[in-house]
């Protein structure tokens, strides 16, 4: 993975933390978590709910500089959400974790306790040698997760970007061709930073996911990388 160079001049301090799992199992939760898996998801909600207000949570440092990241893109984080917080103020709402399968629900886990944005990737259907983080191009296409049809990027969005074109809103929303699927076996976990954002916590923010991934899915983990 690499930063584009007008990505680095805008925003020098932009960083992340890139974390590969490999001979990974991935099942279904849609129709309820393992147990352990289940408990995990209890005692990161019970945290949360601890921890924050809904009513502040717009005020929290971290969550904040998320924020102000969005508004100097020209997006509004009160309608576009940083995937983290988005994650928080479901909670918060009491509204239910969301199951997707054991791989993601393991993950949102690690980004909802961090307060880190992560990004997951189906490693074998990125398409190219790298993914880069650039500006979108003005007309490019994206299809989000869940989206009935694609959307035209402005230009003004940030975007983690293959050979074939965008597989993610940096940082916020990831594409449908790349998901995590219960045919998965190898994936790219990506602590999506901001300015503000220090390495060391999206360092620990991928190696958090890594760990809660391989003890519900299996598989090794490479190292995290900070770019």
């Amino acid at each position: 993975m690499e930063i584009a160079p007008e990505v680095r001049k805008r925003f020098p301090t932009l960083r992340v933390a890139v974390v590969e799992v490999s001979g990974v199992s991935v099942r279904s939760t849609r129709r309820g978590r393992p147990e352990g898996l289940e408990g995990l998801v209890r005692e990161g909600v019970e945290e949360v709910r601890r921890k924050y207000e809904l009513s502040t949570l717009k005020d929290i440092p971290l969550f904040r500089a998320y924020r102000d990241f969005f508004w100097r893109l020209g997006i509004d984080p009160t309608k576009d959400r940083p995937s983290a917080e988005a994650l928080v103020r479901r909670v918060l709402s009491g509204k239910p974790f969301p199951a997707i399968n054991t791989l993601v629900d393991a993950y949102n886990v690690a980004s909802m306790r961090s307060g880190i944005p992560i990004a997951t990737f189906d490693a074998d259907a990125i398409v190219g040698p790298r993914i880069e983080l650039r500006f979108a191009r003005e007309g490019e296409v994206f299809v989000g997760i869940g989206m009935t049809k694609p959307v035209k990027l402005s230009g003004r969005e940030l975007v983690m970007a293959d050979g074939e074109g965008p597989i993610a809103i940096y940082p916020h929303r990831d594409s449908d061709r790349t998901k995590v699927t219960e045919r998965t076996t190898r994936v790219l976990v990506v602590a999506c930073g901001a300015p503000g954002v220090g390495a060391r916590k999206l360092v620990e923010a991928a190696e958090l996911a890594a760990e809660y991934i391989k003890r519900f899915c299996g598989g090794a983990s490479t190292p995290a990388q900070v770019i």
